[in-house]
C-alpha cells in the first residue's frame, strides 16, 4: 500500500519538516556526485553495528569522531532512488501534522530522538554486522507511532494494488500504520538469526528500526506534548 495524502489539515507551516525534507534531498543529491566514493562514505557516516558495538566496549573504531554521532547523521542518507523516494513520502503525509502538534522545536526534538532510538534498536539485533545502516526510517517510523496515537481517525489516501489494477482507497490511520507496524514486527522477528544485512544498498531492509522507531514514537510524542491543547512553536 503507497499513501497519497491523509485528509487532516495543519494550522501552522511545516518548516522543520520541509526543511528535513530538503536537507535528505541534499545528502541524496551530494551521494550520487560520489561515484565510486560512496561505499567508504558510507562506512564513514552511516552506523556500522560492529563498530557502535566496539564503541561501546572502550576499542578502537578508527574515526576521527565519537561513533555515536552516526546515529544522526545515517538518518539523512539513503541508498538508492526509491528508499529516500518513499521515506520522503511519508514524512511528507504525516510529519507535518505532528509537528503541528509538538511544536517545531519539539518535533526536531523528536524526530532525531526517534532515528537514534530506532538505530539502537536494530543495532541491538545485529550488533556484529559489519553492513553499513543507513536512512530516515526509522526516524519517519517514529513520526508514524505519534501519529497513530493523535489522530487514529484519519483517513489516509492509500493506493492498493488489486492484481493487475492499482486502486485509491481511503483508509482510516489506524489500520494503515497499524499494519504497517505489525508488518514490520513480522519480519523483523522472521529475520532474527540470518545473515545481517541491513544497509538499503545492499538489499537489505533494518525492520526492527521501524518496529523500534515506531514504539518510541508512540510513547516519546506524548511525553513532549502530543496530547496537550498549547502549542509551543
Amino acid at each position: 500500500m503507497v499513501p497519497i495524502r491523509d485528509d487532516n489539515p495543519t494550522q501552522t507551516v511545516a518548516y522543520v519538516t520541509y526543511s528535513l525534507i530538503a536537507i535528505n534531498l541534499v545528502a541524496f543529491i551530494y551521494e550520487l556526485s560520489l561515484g565510486k566514493n560512496l561505499e567508504a562514505f558510507f562506512q564513514v557516516w552511516a552506523v556500522v553495528p560492529a563498530r557502535l558495538t566496539a564503541s561501546f566496549i572502550g576499542e578502537p573504531t578508527g574515526l576521527p569522531f565519537p561513533v555515536w554521532i552516526t546515529l544522526i547523521t545515517s538518518q539523512f542518507l539513503h541508498g538508492g532512488f526509491l528508499h529516500i523516494g518513499g521515506n520522503m513520502l511519508f514524512l511528507w503525509i504525516f510529519g507535518n501534522n505532528v509537528e503541528d502538534r509538538l511544536g517545531h522545536i519539539r518535533f526536531l526534538i523528536f524526530y532525531l530522538g526517534c532515528g537514534v532510538l530506532a538505530g539502537l534498536s536494530q543495532w541491538f539485533f545485529s550488533s556484529t554486522s559489519l553492513v553499513p545502516s543507513l536512512g530516515a526510517s526509522g526516524a519517519i517510523a517514529g513520526v508514524m507511532g505519534a501519529y497513530i496515537l493523535r489522530f487514529p481517525q484519519a483517513r489516509v489516501l492509500t493506493l492498493v494494488p488489486l492484481g493487475f489494477f492499482i486502486a485509491p482507497f481511503q483508509i482510516p490511520a489506524v489500520f494503515f500504520l497499524g499494519f504497517w507496524f505489525v508488518q514490520q514486527t513480522f519480519y523483523g522477528a522472521a529475520s532474527l538469526g540470518a545473515p545481517a544485512n541491513i544497509g538499503m544498498q545492499g538489499g537489505g531492509i533494518a525492520y526492527w528500526a521501524h518496529a523500534g522507531g515506531f514504539v518510541f514514537g508512540a510513547i516519546l510524542g506524548p511525553l513532549l506534548g502530543l496530547f496537550s491543547d498549547r502549542k509551543v512553536r
